[in-house]
């Protein structure tokens, strides 16, 4: 149901919500407005690149590049949900609809659930290829890396629909300015004009089995996997694994701590201000870094990269 009205709320229509956004003038929001941009551009690029090289060169065509082209394609979704209205709300309009306001919640919690699992998966990955490489064949076929992508998506969608659920059934009469740049699930408690402990349970009994769980899996797949390394005699053996195992370490540590620090401890409702920073980074600036981390630090794409760019001046 739609927010309840209580009073003229700074002109605006009860079936409205007011994103605060960023504090600062016109100089401010001029900056804001194009550091955001830039990140957006960057990332869209980045992703894309990603998804069109690994989709056009065969020699990518195995179990760990398809789920690398699933976290690009969850990330360039993932940003296209925060990023195009941040933007509108620097310089023009601050108000977001409360279907809307639904809408990329859900959205928002749906992509970025999957991906929490996705990277679990890709761990998991890792693990069968390094310690199991005979078993790997099999296990890792393609319907069962369909059915892990598949289940993936299930369970960001199981989160979003509960939260989602939990979260659009408070009563927000007491105001409808979201301290935040976007539709998450902390600020919004906030504005409840009821008792939101059955809410923030829910968020963190969810949101903490999602990141222990997803973390435990990760944790144990690089355990064996530095158990099998240590044991190599080959050095360029060891230098090659953990060429292709750093990538997603770097990509784990920053999506997994900026996550845990604002959904999976109880002062992420009080502290606002440090979760818009941290809201930033996985939002917006992880979804930028990962395709350039996996290019840069990964020999197969770069090889990729080059052979289609070689391909397209024959032309």
């Amino acid at each position: 149901m739609p927010p309840h009205s209580n009073g003229n709320l700074s002109g605006v229509s009860w079936q409205e919500f007011m994103l605060v956004g960023f504090e600062g003038g016109p100089e401010t929001q001029a900056l804001l407005f194009a550091v955001f941009l830039v990140i957006y551009m960057v990332t869209v690029l980045g992703n894309l690149t990603m998804i069109v090289v690994i989709t056009l060169d065969a020699r990518l065509h195995s179990p760990m590049y398809f789920f690398l082209k699933n976290l690009s394609f969850l990330d360039l979704c993932y940003s296209s949900i925060i990023a195009p209205k941040t933007l509108t709300t620097f310089f023009s309009s601050k108000i977001i609809t409360f279907t809307g306001c639904a809408t990329q919640f859900f959205s928002f919690l749906f992509l970025g659930t999957t991906e929490a699992f996705l990277l679990a998966v890709m761990a998991y990955d890792r693990f069968m290829a390094i310690c199991s490489p005979l078993r790997y064949p099999v296990t890792m076929r393609p319907s069962a890396c369909a059915c892990l992508v598949l289940g993936s998506y299930c369970g960001g969608c199981f989160n979003a629909v509960m939260q989602t659920s939990f979260t659009f059934r408070l009563p927000f009469c007491s105001s409808n300015r979201i301290d935040h740049f976007f539709c998450d699930m902390p600020p919004l408690i906030r504005i409840a004009c009821t008792d939101t402990a059955t809410n923030e349970l829910v968020m963190f009994g969810i949101c903490g089995i999602i990141v222990v769980s997803t973390t435990l899996v990760v944790l144990m797949s690089y355990g064996y996997i530095t158990m099998t390394i240590l044991r190599m005699h080959s050095t360029a053996g060891r230098r090659k694994v953990f060429s292709t195992c750093g990538s997603h370490v770097t990509t784990v540590s920053l999506f997994y701590g900026t996550v845990f620090v604002i959904y999976a401890q109880p002062a992420a409702v009080e502290y606002m201000e440090q979760g818009k920073v941290m809201s930033i980074f996985y939002t917006l600036v992880i979804p930028m870094l990962n395709p350039l981390i996996y290019s840069l630090r990964n020999k197969d794409v770069k090889e990729a990269l080059k052979r289609l760019s070689q391909k397209h001046t024959t032309e």
